[in-house]
């Protein structure tokens, strides 16, 4: 019998190829994964929604955050971040929220103020809950954001408070 017979298929090496570019379960089901699931399924169906309606100039805004929830979602994955360590990720990730957040806003109201057929309503409805998604997904990266700023560099930060307490002990004199 051939050694590599006798092998159970689990103990194998994983297989190169695209297999490796697919995000492990524990990832998908993160904090960090599955905002970004939802966004890009959200953005989908309202990027169809709006393809489908009367409303088809604003189809441009949720194919541009369909591609970066998709981007994002490959970029952390793939642990992109460890590579390209002159981008700050966490910045750059909370911006597209924030942006995203209120495009999706103002286009969801002038859809359902403006149009009256059924894909473009489903689309603003859609947007509202596209906007919260985005909002909450920008709230816990501010969180991460101002908790990785805080520990980035403690020595300035003792410094700063020493300087603090020094300004304010030369104005009690």
């Amino acid at each position: 019998m051939h050694p590599s017979e006798a092998e159970e298929p689990d103990q194998r090496a994983p297989e190169p190829g695209i297999r490796q570019l697919l995000p492990s379960r524990e990832f998908l089901l993160s904090r960090q994964g599955l905002p970004l699931v939802v966004e890009a399924v959200l953005s989908f169906i309202i990027f169809i929604c709006f393809i489908a309606s009367k409303a088809s100039a604003f189809f441009i805004v949720p194919l541009l955050t369909f591609l970066l929830a998709l981007f994002f979602f490959f970029a952390y994955s793939l642990k992109l971040y460890k590579k390209f360590k002159e981008t700050y990720w966490l910045l750059v990730h909370f911006l597209c929220c924030l942006v995203s957040a209120i495009i999706y806003f103002a286009i969801s109201i002038a859809t359902v103020s403006k149009y009256f057929d059924g894909g473009a309503k489903a689309a603003g409805v859609l947007g509202f809950v596209a906007t919260l998604v985005y909002a909450l997904d920008f709230y816990r990266i501010f969180n991460n954001l101002v908790a990785s700023l805080k520990q980035s560099d403690p020595s300035e930060a003792a410094e700063q408070r020493r300087s603090e307490e020094e300004a304010s002990d030369s104005d009690s004199d």
